[in-house]
């Protein structure tokens, strides 16, 4: 069993610092990051992404909603954050960022100026410098500020597969976190189906998830829950204001439990008081196209390949109308805004090319908007080694639930 609160002690310039894995891992991740951008003639790397950041050196923060990046070289060298004064201790303390430097608030200020003088001190003018754009913690605004600032004075390029890249293949590690958040997903899902009865707020339900996991150990999720409640148990996103559950209805559940910020998605339907048996028949599809996208998600098939499935199964009983264009994403260590790790999204034509240790979501959605009625289910779950099929992370059966 995972140890939630193990932590590892490591050592930057800074002095010991206290790590979620090993000192080692996190070396040969900056390494194979720095072989990556070596190959493509990239200086150094801009790190906008938390998840980059955590990835990379342990830095755990809320902070990339400000202006946060990091430096890395390709070539050995100290490893710098650019960051706010709040940030500052638990950068030094908990990552392995060698030098940190703060920019701070003022109504002049422009953190961008800054990044391009340290940059400047690095020795970086006129280098070829990659930059993760695709990430929530660069907003277009602070994007073009960097731009502005770096016109002239080296050449961008945008790099935000560099990393992300090599987190979609799980070290055993990070599936052992994966693990741990796959029963904190099932412990929550558990509490909010025994809370589920009329006369109860569809928030009680969250409620109850969120404690249950949160009791357990779990890191708070990325996202959710998603609790909707009868004809909102169609929806595909949560919605604000609270819903009481009515003597016959229908619950939508989908939550994720975080483990170490690795996060692991379930979904499931509830039927309270009397159940339509039109609802069970709308289930069985679901399970069906779900049992069947896992036994095809082997090494060496095509991503794409398994929202085909989804599709065929649907269509061929008569939910083409109601079925969604995508059947599920990658996961794995998130941050807020969502527990989604996209790219990539299983769509038909995906062409990523399946490995071991990938670990992908998949959920069925059938919202049939001509009876009113939800099946939804969903599994996380990691491609295997060759003849071994999936590991699923949720010991919970795949079955219309009834209160």
């Amino acid at each position: 069993m995972t140890d939630l609160a193990l932590e590892y002690t490591g050592q930057s310039a800074n002095g010991a610092v206290s790590l979620r894995f090993p000192e080692a891992e996190y070396r040969a991740r900056i390494a194979r990051t720095r072989a990556l951008m070596a190959a493509r003639g990239i200086d150094a790397l801009l790190v906008f992404a938390q998840e980059s950041h955590f990835y990379l050196t342990g830095f755990d923060t809320a902070g990339y909603v400000f202006f946060q990046v990091g430096i890395l070289t390709a070539a050995d060298g100290p490893l710098t954050l650019l960051t706010r004064t709040p940030d500052k201790r638990q950068a030094e303390v908990n990552s392995l960022y060698d030098d940190v430097r703060i920019w701070l608030n003022a109504e002049d200020a422009n953190p961008a100026i800054d990044l391009r003088n340290l940059m400047d001190e690095m020795g970086l003018r006129g280098a070829k410098v990659g930059v993760e754009f695709a990430t929530y913690g660069l907003t277009a605004a602070n994007g073009r500020s960097v731009e502005a600032a770096m016109a002239g004075f080296c050449t961008l390029e945008d790099a935000s597969d560099i990393v992300r890249g090599q987190r979609l293949v799980k070290s055993p590690m990070e599936l052992d976190y994966t693990r741990a958040a796959g029963r904190l997903a099932d412990t929550a899902t558990m509490a909010a189906i025994e809370a589920a009865r009329p006369g109860a707020f569809d928030s009680a339900l969250s409620g109850a998830a969120v404690t249950a996991m949160l009791g357990a150990g779990a890191d708070m999720p990325s996202g959710g829950p998603l609790v909707n409640v009868g004809p909102r148990a169609l929806f595909g996103r949560g919605i604000g204001g609270p819903r009481r559950i009515e003597e016959d209805d229908q619950v939508l559940i989908e939550l994720a439990g975080s483990a170490c910020r690795y996060h692991v998605v379930i979904e499931h339907t509830v039927s309270v008081g009397k159940t339509d048996p039109r609802q069970v028949s709308q289930m069985g599809v679901a399970i069906e196209a779900l049992e069947r996208i896992k036994e095809a998600a082997v090494p060496g098939e095509r991503l794409g390949t398994l929202d085909d499935i989804h599709r065929s199964v649907l269509d061929g009983a008569g939910f083409a109308k109601a079925r969604y264009a995508a059947c599920g994403y990658a996961l794995g260590c998130t941050f807020k805004p969502t527990w989604m790790d996209v790219p990539p999204m299983i769509y038909t034509g995906n062409p990523l090319v399946l490995t071991p240790g990938m670990v992908f979501f998949v959920h069925i959605m059938i919202p049939d908007t001509e009876t009113g009625l939800v099946a939804g289910v969903g599994q996380t779950f990691a491609i295997g080694e060759e003849g071994r099929g999936v590991e699923t992370f949720s010991d919970l059966p795949l079955q219309l639930w009834t209160v």
